[in-house]
């Protein structure tokens, strides 16, 4: 089972849906959250944070580490906090839970017409995105690639 909340940036102009793998960290675990417009005022530490297509994600490595005794006796790193998906985004990026709703949304009409045509929309639309969101540089997107 995973939680899921969302956390406002410093600057306060954008947030983002955060998932915690197995409940193993609690909300806690990210100190600060820098968006594409106020990561550059960060001052950038490979030992707590993590950055993805702009945006920078600030954790407390002292609650991470504690937490993530449980599970691991690894090194706990900001990588393997998101990549393993301890604490990462809620989808592919901040924001997508929304934005793949409503792509889909638009594919969904489709069914009630044409559920064959439907299926195989469906398909490409999700390779497609995959795909679109790797170029654009979000990271597990290019892990999943």
């Amino acid at each position: 089972m995973c939680t899921s909340n969302t956390k406002t940036c410093a600057c306060g102009s954008a947030s983002a849906d955060f998932a915690y793998r197995d409940d193993v960290m609690p909300d806690s675990v990210v100190e600060k959250l820098f968006c594409p417009r106020c990561s550059s005022g960060a001052e950038f530490d490979s030992g707590s944070m993590i950055r993805d297509n702009g945006w920078v994600i600030k954790y407390d490595m002292d609650v991470a580490t504690f937490s993530a005794s449980r599970v691991t006796r690894k090194e706990v790193t900001p990588e393997w906090l998101f990549d393993e998906g301890y604490c990462t985004w809620q989808g592919v990026h901040p924001g997508d839970m929304a934005e793949s709703a409503r792509e889909r949304e638009e594919l969904i009409q489709l069914s009630a017409i044409n559920p064959r045509k439907y299926f195989e929309e469906f398909r490409k639309w999700g390779i497609h995105r995959m795909e679109r969101l790797a170029r654009e540089g979000w990271r597990k997107a290019n892990v999943a690639a």
